[in-house]
């Protein structure tokens, strides 16, 4: 689907805000019957503007108290170095983010800790024996100030 138009922006928009909206409620929303709705946000999941529906937890109340933000430098940038690194890195539940980047590091991670002793265990653990990996440099929240889950459409 390459183009957009206002009535695909309010469907996402309001999915943004509320995922499990009914199809006829969000029909009633956008003006359309819901047959018509569901043709609609099949078509925008179909193309991949919809990516999936998930339940946003709250990382303190699973007792992660700690987001760290970790930059790695691999031994080079080679196309099989970089396939390795990225198939170990998605087996770390621990890992939430994970960026392939320009600049001084290879690859940006955010990670949740439940505390420094669990930080210790998956530093290593999990990205000590990462493979490839030159340099590990980590950086521990102070406080989350905006983690917005949607944008602006």
């Amino acid at each position: 689907m390459s183009e957009l138009d206002a009535i695909d922006h309010a469907i996402l928009r309001i999915l943004q805000q509320n995922g499990r909206i009914s199809n006829a409620d969000l029909a009633a929303k956008v003006g359309l019957s819901p047959s018509a709705c569901s043709r609609r946000v099949d078509i925008l999941e179909k193309s991949g503007t919809i990516s999936g529906y998930h339940a946003r937890l709250a990382h303190k109340a699973l007792d992660y108290q700690i987001m760290v933000i970790v930059h790695i430098s691999l031994s080079g940038q080679f196309a099989k170095t970089l396939a390795e690194f990225e198939a170990a890195v998605k087996l770390c539940p621990n890992v939430l983010v994970c960026y392939l980047m320009s600049g001084e590091y290879d690859y940006i991670l955010r990670v949740a800790a439940k505390d420094l002793q669990d930080y210790e265990r998956i530093h290593r653990d999990w990205l000590s024996a990462l493979p490839h990996v030159v340099k590990i440099n980590s950086s521990f929240s102070l406080r989350e100030v905006i983690d917005r889950p949607n944008v602006g459409i």
